[in-house]
């Protein structure tokens, strides 16, 4: 009987706790999301979450009392096993005994495995034990509503501290996590809603940099200053662009650029109708970028690297494409970046791909950093040099073979997980 109530106060504990750190870790736009169907099971979330620090002291309550029971009937087994033994200690080791042999139990059975499980699967365990949960909040509802009466007169009266009640509900993290997690439930052959791609976009807008977005110093194309004319429009019709950076001297010194309809001027010099460049360094936030294009009616602006040198160029149109997708004009080319998942557990893709996209699409746990964003630019970085085609690179948990590459950049990489040994 005895070994029966200690298992359910175990089980009960874990409950308990579950439950408490099952809130905390939820996220609170699902809950949100939850809240608003009409289900039973929704309706009683509703009820359950509706006020938090009662819902919270609840648990509490509910484990401190299982608790409790659990000690005194654990600590008459633990004496019973001694005296089977034939142990003989003085009461002092006799109570450490029972101390530590409950303390380990407990913790190891009712603290940290629930709450590990808990934690990971919070959205959907809060959902799965609402009903019980219920039942126990409205059972400890009075104990628990004294406990925070005594837990208020303590803290606000005796202590003085000041009490925070205005929390937003949710955080723009969890808001932008919920509908991650939703895109990434949906069916590969479902097209996502425009709108909810936007959104998704709009949420990300703010924590990307120039870096990531900017078109690389070896994708640039440019002219020197004192070229003629008749280059410039040379240029214009073999790329199809619109606009064309002009340089004096080397690339690290880009003096402005030049729009293709500035050609109907008839100019004389590149000079005539340059337009003065806007300089900005790779960490500026493509909002703040934003921001001082519009103001100062430039649509292109210069990346410099730490040394002062090129680094790349930003245009309105790739930040626009951040929020609105991808905007095509007649000029566009379709530019084919290979990602393909091959037989022997490797993969190939264009070194163009960012980090991020290729961890969270392949699960893969390749290392991202301030330093770099695309999978050339891991390689480049690690090495401290552009690797030549067909060499082949241990990287981290990652064998790297450069399958194609020129002089500046890295274009094609297969790249293979090791097993950890």
């Amino acid at each position: 009987m005895e070994v029966a109530i200690i298992i359910i106060c175990l089980f009960l504990s874990a409950f308990f706790s579950g439950m408490e750190i099952a809130y905390v870790s939820s996220n609170k736009v699902y809950l949100g999301v939850e809240r608003k169907q009409t289900t039973l099971m929704s309706r009683i979330l509703t009820k359950l979450t509706e006020n938090p620090v009662q819902f919270i002291t609840s648990m509490l309550v509910g484990n401190s009392i299982v608790l409790v029971i659990y000690a005194y009937y654990m600590g008459n087994v633990v004496m019973r096993w001694i005296t089977a033994m034939g142990w003989q200690m003085s009461p002092f080791y006799d109570v450490l005994l029972q101390i530590v042999v409950s303390l380990f139990v407990m913790l190891f059975t009712a603290e940290f495995l629930p709450k590990v499980f808990f934690q990971i699967y919070a959205n959907t365990l809060i959902k799965f034990f609402a009903l019980p949960a219920y039942a126990f909040s409205f059972l400890f509802h009075w104990v628990s509503l004294f406990v925070i009466k005594i837990s208020d007169f303590i803290l606000l009266k005796i202590l003085r501290t000041k009490g925070d009640t205005k929390q937003a509900y949710f955080t723009r993290g969890e808001l932008s996590n919920y509908i991650t997690e939703q895109m990434h439930g949906m069916d590969s052959q479902e097209e996502m809603d425009s709108e909810i791609q936007m959104f998704q976009n709009a949420l990300e807008f703010s924590d990307l940099k120039a870096r990531e977005i900017m078109t690389p110093r070896t994708e640039i194309s440019a002219l020197e200053l004192n070229d003629s004319v008749e280059e410039l429009r040379e240029i214009f019709v073999e790329t199809g662009y619109s606009k064309v950076i002009v340089y004096q001297d080397t690339l690290d010194n880009i003096v402005g650029y030049i729009h293709s309809f500035e050609l109907f001027k008839k100019p004389q010099t590149i000079k005539e109708v340059m337009i003065p460049a806007e300089y900005v360094p790779e960490t500026i936030y493509i909002k703040e970028l934003l921001n001082i294009l519009t103001r100062k009616r430039k649509s292109i602006a210069i990346v410099l690297d730490e040394y002062g040198g090129t680094s790349g160029i930003v245009t309105i149109e790739d930040i626009i494409e951040e929020l609105f997708g991808e905007i095509e004009d007649e000029h566009d080319a379709e530019e084919e970046l290979i990602e393909k998942e091959l037989d022997n557990g490797a993969y190939l893709f264009s070194a163009r791909f960012d980090v991020e996209y290729i961890n969270e699409t392949y699960g893969l746990e390749l290392p991202e950093g301030d330093s770099y964003a695309t999978l050339g630019g891991f390689v480049v970085h690690n090495t401290k040099e552009i690797p030549k085609t067909g060499e082949k690179i241990k990287l981290d948990n990652f064998e790297i073979v450069i399958e194609a590459a020129s002089n500046t950049k890295i274009e094609l990489i297969k790249l293979r997980p090791l097993q950890d040994k």
